[in-house]
């Protein structure tokens, strides 16, 4: 479990997030949702020290992170970040096995139980088909999915992930958000992901919080935390929130503005 005990993070002398209160269970997604500059990626930073804390406790089963070995979080702790750098050069399969590199002593090389973990990662993301291709020659979707499978190679038991739909179609973000649900049941990680799309975070999230202004603005199941009200205060939007007809969970619709609402058709 992850849990954050009135937290303030930020970047050198300044918080960006203030009296954070929350828990993140395993076999559980959370989401983080919220505009632009509320605070998502910084409270992910958090959590893998990379930004300052400047007051609270964040602890993972209980051990505060501060008193943790920068190796030993990273063993626990894997990251799916917004716009990861890959070195266009290096196969599939070499970025996949980066994720052994905390588990590796000083000058130690990868061995055979480290390669067996990394195929078995690309199993799970079926990413092993591609494994001997360049990374410049990988979609956006594609990329994707490596990551996440050199995220599972580390073994961890907490997945972070910042945005992982972020410029891909329909169809890849819902095989990414499947992927990833999945193996949150699957192998019971700790998963806290920040999503734009409300849609997508009704649909996977077990849990949402709502950041606005760098804290909590709400948090709890999908349908006690994307109402219209909550929507309207945070966003400045207008929306309309329905039950989901197969699920019945929240499906929100935006509305046009004023000028948008009639549509001139010409005739072609």
């Amino acid at each position: 479990m992850i849990e954050l005990k009135d937290v303030s993070l930020g970047y050198d002398h300044r918080a960006v997030l203030n009296n954070i209160n929350l828990k993140a269970v395993s076999g559980e997604m959370l989401g983080l949702i919220g505009p632009n500059g509320s605070g998502k990626s910084t409270l992910l930073k958090g959590v893998t020290r990379v930004v300052n804390i400047f007051s609270g406790h964040i602890s993972i089963d209980g051990r505060d992170i501060k008193n943790m070995k920068r190796e030993e979080l990273a063993r626990l702790i894997a990251v799916v970040p917004q716009n990861p750098v890959l070195p266009q050069a290096f196969t599939a399969f070499e970025v996949v096995l980066m994720g052994r590199t905390p588990h590796l002593g000083l000058l130690r090389y990868e061995g055979e139980k480290d390669i067996a973990i990394a195929w078995q990662a690309m199993r799970a993301t079926g990413t092993q088909f591609f494994a001997e291709r360049r990374i410049g020659e990988l979609s956006g979707g594609e990329r994707q999915r490596l990551i996440i499978a050199r995220a599972l190679t580390q073994q961890p038991r907490v997945l972070l992930l910042d945005e992982p739909t972020a410029n891909l179609d329909i169809k890849h973000q819902v095989e990414i958000l499947d992927l990833v649900k999945g193996l949150c049941f699957e192998q019971n990680l700790t998963v806290v992901v920040a999503l734009h799309d409300l849609n997508l975070a009704a649909q996977y999230c077990d849990w949402l919080v709502m950041l606005d202004g760098g804290q909590i603005y709400t948090k709890g199941i999908p349908q006690e935390v994307l109402t219209v009200q909550n929507i309207k205060e945070v966003y400045g939007a207008e929306v309309c929130v329905y039950p989901h007809p197969v699920n019945k969970l929240p499906a929100t619709l935006i509305m046009a503005g004023e000028g948008k609402r009639e549509r001139t058709y010409i005739q072609r």
